[in-house]
């Protein structure tokens, strides 16, 4: 059972390792079965951290493998699944399989399949490709990351992780393992691995360490080879309430105001990666208490929810969203999601289901709250039909949060103040970079929310066709806008000031 010890060095730099891993470790099926993990001592020593229930005897069988001396640590039972995922999520030779790809066995490599649900990190197969895909899976879980790219370039393949709306480059490896790990990224999510031409998308379901992860693949053809992103979907932490999301009261009362009406338009908008399709989810969960018909039509369906109908867009067979929006409103539902308002079609039918005793859920994609109506009338969507349809918009954007461990303050310069209009002498806080955070500085992302509730005077002001100037005025006279509510975070010590002037920026556009 030895492993023997690479001479060639790797020649890439896996950065994503925070430290380095024994030379000699237990294969992931005895310590999951037998319950036992090995470490290493600050002094050098090994340590093997033993399940409460574990059986003593297995500790002869591990002395034999290690063939070195080691202390023994018991641990609880409910402790044990968080150390076992937390060690074996990641593989420090990993970067030696980077450059020991061989020509000779891609075939081998793209011929094993890996079954759907089976846990990745109990495959017990050492091929390089298929152990270094899920350790950057494995990897990107650990840290958070929301999405992988994989991009390659004449001079080599680089792979990128998005953590906090932020993209690093986590890998690099020769260009001849683009084709290698791109295919059997293809076979695992049930793609042509033999069409290079076309843009795929597909799905693989998989379990880490016991926790269920849906990862969503899209490859795109480009000149060095096919380019794929991975989105990363935990579905244990996907369907948050309403009070998870970080709205104010204020807001938080306006959006469950609406929600408990009987029928109308609520809409979400934000630029792609807000947490629009998140916000829409948390909705859904305050109104799936079972007593109502609740369906959806989704591009795609993100995550299934128990009680809910959920239908796929499929623009190939006819199935766009104004085809599955007009089919579901025959199936007698009390509450309608659909992903996305892309088109008149779309829309003529959203507000003809409000009128017609429905609840509608939907995102647009503008600036800002009040751009939606301006959006809608582009449509040719009468205003009388919006003003009697509209409950409420909410605009938000997500913003990196700074870590509470290491944050820093101080002034901000004269320039920053005039930006924003600050006060002299406001105190603000920037990123240092800690343990904690991964020495990035931030840790995890906030969201910044500005909601309109419609009503009667805002009603007036569609029907008589005021601009976004004169509505915007009378919706935030007595609530932030997003400038307002990202400014509020940034005296908070909550994000940093050129995150604020950012988003302001955005608002401004």
């Amino acid at each position: 059972m030895a492993q023997e010890e690479k001479t060639n060095p790797a020649p890439t730099d896996f950065n994503m390792i925070a430290e380095p891993r024994l030379l000699v470790d237990l294969p992931y099926i005895f310590a999951n079965k037998f319950g036992y993990v090995l470490h290493r001592h600050e002094n050098g020593r090994l340590l093997v951290k033993m399940r409460a229930d574990a059986d003593p005897l297995n500790l002869l069988e591990i002395r034999r493998f290690v063939d070195v001396p080691f202390d023994v640590e018991k641990v609880e039972i409910a402790d044990f699944p968080k150390i076992l995922s937390d060690h074996y999520a990641i593989d420090g030779s990993a970067a030696a399989m980077a450059g020991a790809f061989d020509n000779d066995d891609d075939a081998q490599f793209l011929s094993l399949d890996l079954p759907s649900a089976d846990d990745l990190l109990d495959s017990a197969d050492d091929a390089p490709a298929i152990r270094l895909i899920n350790v950057i899976i494995a990897e990107a879980v650990r840290q958070g990351a929301s999405d992988i790219h994989i991009e390659p370039y004449e001079t080599g393949l680089v792979i990128r992780m998005r953590k906090d709306g932020v993209l690093e480059e986590k890998l690099r490896m020769p260009a001849h393992v683009a084709s290698v790990v791109v295919s059997r990224i293809k076979v695992m999510a049930r793609l042509d691995i033999a069409e290079r031409r076309v843009p795929q998308d597909g799905r693989i379901a998989i379990t880490l360490g016991g926790k269920l992860v849906d990862v969503r693949v899209s490859t795109l053809p480009s000149s060095a080879g096919e380019r794929v992103v991975m989105r990363i979907l935990d579905k244990e932490s996907s369907f948050i309430s309403i009070d998870l999301l970080g709205m104010s009261e204020d807001a938080k009362d306006i959006l469950t105001s609406a929600l408990s009406e009987p029928n109308g338009i609520i809409l979400v908008t934000g630029p792609t990666g807000s947490g629009k399709t998140t916000s829409l989810y948390a909705a859904l969960k305050y109104l799936n208490d079972g007593s109502r018909n609740i369906l959806t039509v989704e591009d795609p369906v993100e995550y299934g929810v128990e009680g809910i109908g959920q239908t796929q867009v499929n623009a190939k067979v006819g199935m766009t969203f104004a085809a599955g929006l007009r089919a579901i409103l025959r199936q007698d539902p009390d509450v309608v999601m659909v992903g996305e308002i892309r088109d008149k079609e779309t829309a003529d039918i959203a507000v003809q289901a409000a009128l017609t005793g429905h609840l509608v859920l939907s995102t647009v994609h503008t600036n800002d709250a009040v751009g939606v109506i301006t959006r809608l009338r582009d449509m040719r969507i009468e205003p009388f039909l919006l003003a009697s349809t509209l409950r409420a918009i909410i605009a938000q954007r997500l913003v990196r949060r700074l870590c509470p461990d290491c944050k820093t303050s101080g002034q901000a310069s004269k320039g920053m103040i005039a930006l924003l209009g600050l006060d002299q002498g406001t105190i603000v806080h920037q990123p240092k970079g800690c343990p904690n955070c991964n020495n990035s500085g931030f840790k995890g992302r906030i969201g910044v929310f500005e909601v309109i509730r419609v009503d009667e005077t805002i009603r007036r002001l569609i029907n008589e066709g005021g601009d976004e100037a004169i509505i915007a005025r009378h919706a935030f006279i007595n609530r932030p806008n997003l400038s307002g509510a990202v400014s509020k975070l940034m005296r908070a010590g909550e994000i940093t000031l050129e995150d604020a002037i950012r988003i302001s920026r955005q608002e401004g556009e």
